[in-house]
């Protein structure tokens, strides 16, 4: 009897031992499963978001680049009002939301920051990007704002759609596009708005020219030439990669209004400016003053420091 009990017991324990690594077999195979369904899921997830964005793509290259992309009113803003006879305008390259380096995420919220800070009347940006399948960041920041956005499509980035884009206190009566593009290599265009004001109505020209000479006097010509600088009061406002004295720089000068100062003031690199690459001209309108507008904020969020305008209209 005391065998058998200890023949029973033998079996026992062994069938203990047993179910013992049965069961963590059948853990290790839970978590296996448990990865391989996360790492699916995970594969899943990326296909689709590039499923998204190249859906994306494939919509911003059936039209024609560049395009007009978005034009919309605040839901939230007060009394519709014309401006007065002086105005301030600011040039802001934000540098894909990308901070000074350009290599942090995109994050429109440093460069929201700093247009709050300058509070101009309008704005006019460059190198907006729109990243594939988010919210535009210029709606959130313009509804937050109360601001009238405009936002034209220039070429394709890896990461979204990057174009030019003007922020106004005042609505838009007239928007349209100017392709300034000399190949296919280089994409460059101009936003054109239209206000109307107490003396009738006035333009604004938002561009971001080439670093090649050549290419930017062409491309020069072609904004003086466009109507919007010569149906009244205007201003051309931009990066105009203008580093160094050159024909088209000289073009402009001779053309257009521009500040009593001697120099431009430099806005390139934000964190210790040399070069006056963004500019504000005027057409039937004088520049009463210019500045950057260089603060911690501004040093951060771009590697462009804006530069800041008073504009006073003529009837």
């Amino acid at each position: 009897m005391n065998q058998r009990d200890r023949g029973g017991g033998d079996k026992t324990g062994t069938g203990t031992g047993s179910d013992r690594v049965g069961r963590e077999l059948a853990a290790r195979a839970r978590g296996v499963s448990v990865r391989t369904r996360a790492a699916a899921a995970k594969s899943l997830n990326r296909a689709r978001e590039l499923g998204e964005t190249a859906k994306s793509a494939i919509r911003s290259e059936s039209l024609p680049i560049p395009h007009l992309a978005l034009v919309r009113a605040p839901l939230s803003s007060g009394p519709v009002e014309a401006p007065g006879r002086r105005l301030r305008v600011a040039s802001y390259n934000v540098h894909r939301w990308g901070g000074h380096t350009g290599r942090a995420k995109p994050n429109a919220t440093r460069a929201r920051q700093v247009i709050e800070e300058i509070g101009a009347d309008i704005f006019a940006l460059q190198e907006v990007l729109h990243p594939f399948g988010e919210r535009h960041p210029l709606e959130v920041i313009s509804e937050e704002m109360g601001l009238h956005l405009a936002f034209a499509v220039t070429r394709v980035h890896r990461r979204g759609e990057l174009g030019n884009a003007i922020l106004s206190r005042f609505p838009f009566t007239g928007v349209s596009v100017l392709d300034i593009s000399s190949s296919r290599i280089e994409r460059r265009g101009a936003l054109a708005g239209q206000f109307e004001w107490q003396g009738g109505r006035f333009g604004v020209v938002a561009t971001h020219l080439s670093l090649v000479d050549r290419t930017r006097r062409k491309q020069v010509q072609m904004l003086l030439d466009h109507p919007q600088l010569h149906a009244g009061p205007a201003v051309l406002v931009g990066d105009m990669n203008a580093w160094r004295q050159c024909k088209a720089s000289q073009s402009l000068e001779d053309q257009l209004d521009r500040h009593n100062n001697v120099d431009w003031p430099p806005t390139f690199p934000a964190a210790r400016p040399l070069l006056a690459l963004d500019r504000i001209y005027a057409q039937n309108a004088r520049m009463v003053s210019i500045a950057t507008h260089d603060t911690v904020e501004a040093k951060r969020a771009s590697d462009h420091l804006p530069v800041v305008a008073t504009v006073e209209l003529e009837r």
